[in-house]
Parts: structure tokens; C-alpha cells; sequence
């Protein structure tokens, strides 16, 4: 069963950065479409941006020019940089794929604080 670990994540002040990690425990990523996901206190579960296996990204309209997602196929491993950050951008960020999704992570805190 595939196992994915995310990291990086830590407390930030508003207009810091962070670079978040997903590692996989099989080679997933760059065959599935995959995602950075993203769960706000008290709120639903939200994608934040995504990346097809052609390498095409695409971004929640509040991250765009902010964030870019990544990936490293020979690593396993998804990226996530975060640029000035924000408040709202707090939250739990978890990865996965997306056509079929594996168990999920225990996901990485992220607080920007104001």
C-alpha cells in the first residue's frame, strides 16, 4: 500500500515562505494526475494546486502567482513553494493522486501568522 508523507510545513509570518514536501512511498506521481490539498480550521477539505502527469499545473484562483507545485519522478516526491504567505493560507496540506487516491498522510501544519 503506497504510503505518502508530507513535510515542510511550520509557522511563518505573513509574506514568509515555505517549501512543503510529499513523499510517496511507490512511484506515483508523474503517472496520476496529483494534487496539494489544503483543510483550514473548522472547513472542508479544498485543492489548492494541481499537477497532471503531462506536467501541467493549474491553481486555486487565491494561490495563483503565490505557490507552485512541482514534482521530482525520480524522488517519489511532490513540492509545494509558498510565497507570501497569508493568514487564510493556514491549514493541514495533504497530497495525493487524483484519478485513483491513495490512504492519506498525516498532512503538515501550515500557520502564517498576521
Amino acid at each position: 500500500q503506497v504510503q505518502l508523507v508530507e513535510s515542510g510545513g511550520g509557522l511563518v509570518q505573513a509574506g514568509g515562505s515555505l517549501r512543503l514536501s510529499c513523499a510517496a512511498s511507490a512511484r506515483i506521481f508523474g503517472v496520476d494526475s496529483a494534487a496539494w490539498y489544503r483543510q483550514a480550521p473548522g472547513k472542508q477539505r479544498e485543492l489548492v494546486a494541481t499537477i497532471t502527469a503531462e506536467g501541467i499545473t493549474d491553481y486555486e484562483d487565491s494561490v495563483k502567482g503565490r505557490f507552485t507545485i512541482s514534482r521530482n519522478n525520480a524522488k517519489n516526491t511532490m513540492y509545494l513553494q509558498m510565497n507570501s504567505l497569508k493568514a487564510s493560507d493556514t491549514g493541514i496540506y495533504h497530497c495525493n493522486v487524483r484519478t485513483f487516491p491513495r490512504p492519506w498522510g498525516q498532512g503538515t501544519q501550515v500557520t502564517v501568522s498576521s
